[in-house]
């Protein structure tokens, strides 16, 4: 590769979602390891906390600083309207600077949880847009889909996976939803997701023997997805009232009780928890990052969680878990994992049922856990063989336009 190759990425980065930023950390490992000359920087949510976290430069994502805070007055309605203008020669002007431009996994073809046409998918429609028009490569990279029901938002990623010059997805399922869009996935790859290739941190030594140990149960601030948002505070409800329940049922065993976010919205869950189940044996972890969260994991003998990347989190350090599942996404890692059986309803938890997965899970944990060291190798090597082919798609030796194949 060329000494300079500019090279941008993209995304809801340094939002406070710690699954977005594992997946930002990953490229950028592979870029520092394989491309040393890269020049990076970012267009993304939280341009300050990605300079300051990762040390590239980054430019925010919408002219409109209110993006995301509801407009009701008709100010702050014009406001986003001419936003959506500005951001289309500002995202244009942004993509020129680069060579390639690459979007570091995250679910950014996909609905599951509420999503406006004319916030991301739009973003994202005007990147690969922008890189179509001028020439630069625009990589989809190890990156989530699922089917959308509504017409917009599915129409604005259907064009923007089209309009990519490079697409991998982090499941089957995901190239299967793109497939059925009308998008030609015929020479689409699939790998773990890049949350698989960071670090993994070396879980402490535990005694030989003793009481049953600590318990890390992920929450999220659930209100279910897209399609849900009439019955969204039931769902919540739901969700919430079964979780302190199963909480509380593993207090009364006398075990200690971790509980991890996977995003800054998440907090008000963990808040109700502890005032609901008053217990010096229930805590509350401050995690900033996914090694934060891999490392509260390793210590623990069993994790349940809702999160995607808080299950991906656990998985990795080889701890036996139980997913809280609210999309497809989440029971196809289960499964890919060898512990698909462990699988639990987020929209309809129930407390009884969950403990009694929990204690199956357990009971198999030896067992859980070879399999997961199995597992874990093979995802490494794939991942491998993901970088070596991003390198071949986006930066041939010979950098002529012709050996990049073409998106549908």
């Amino acid at each position: 590769m060329k000494p300079g190759k500019r090279v941008g990425v993209f995304g809801l980065l340094g939002s406070g979602n710690l699954g977005n930023d594992g997946s930002l950390e990953a490229v950028l490992g592979y870029l520092r390891a394989e491309h040393p000359d890269a020049v990076v920087d970012a267009l993304c949510g939280g341009p300050e906390a990605v300079t300051a976290r990762f040390g590239i430069p980054a430019t925010r994502l919408h002219w409109n600083r209110a993006e995301y805070r509801t407009a009701s007055r008709v100010g702050a309605v014009a406001s986003k309207g001419l936003g959506k203008l500005v951001d289309v020669f500002r995202t244009a002007a942004w993509v020129r600077r680069h060579d390639v431009v690459i979007v570091p996994g995250m679910g950014v073809l996909e609905a599951t949880l509420p999503l406006r046409p004319w916030g991301f998918p739009y973003s994202l429609f005007l990147l690969c847009a922008s890189g179509r028009m001028l020439g630069t490569r625009v990589a989809l990279v190890g990156v989530g889909a699922a089917p959308i029901r509504d017409r917009p938002t599915r129409a604005l990623v259907r064009w923007s996976a089209r309009l990519a010059a490079y697409r991998s997805y982090r499941d089957t399922q995901s190239r299967d939803a793109m497939r059925a869009t009308g998008v030609d996935t015929a020479r689409d790859e699939v790998y773990p997701d890049l949350a698989f290739a960071l670090p993994t941190p070396t879980p402490p030594k535990s005694a030989p023997s003793g009481p049953p140990g600590q318990v890390c149960v992920g929450v999220m601030d659930f209100h279910g997805g897209n399609d849900d948002r009439a019955q969204a505070d039931e769902i919540h409800r739901r969700y919430l009232d079964g979780t302190t329940r199963f909480v509380r049922a593993l207090v009364e065993d006398g075990r200690p009780v971790r509980l991890l976010t996977g995003d800054q919205c998440d907090a008000s869950v963990v808040d109700a928890i502890l005032d609901a189940v008053d217990s010096p044996l229930v805590t509350a972890a401050e995690t900033a990052s996914l090694a934060d969260l891999m490392k509260e994991m390793a210590a623990a003998d069993t994790v349940v969680a809702i999160r995607y990347h808080n299950l991906i989190c656990a998985l990795k350090t080889g701890t036996p878990t139980l997913a809280v599942t609210y999309a497809a996404k989440s029971d196809a890692l289960m499964d890919r994992m060898g512990l698909g059986a462990y699988c639990h309803p987020a929209r309809e938890v129930d407390a009884d049922r969950l403990l009694e997965q929990f204690r199956d899970l357990e009971k198999h944990s030896a067992v859980l856990r070879q399999t997961l060291t199995e597992r874990n190798q093979v995802a490494a090597q794939q991942l491998e063989d993901q970088f070596a082919a991003l390198t071949t798609a986006l930066f041939p030796t010979t950098d002529h336009p012709h050996t990049l194949r073409k998106a549908s």
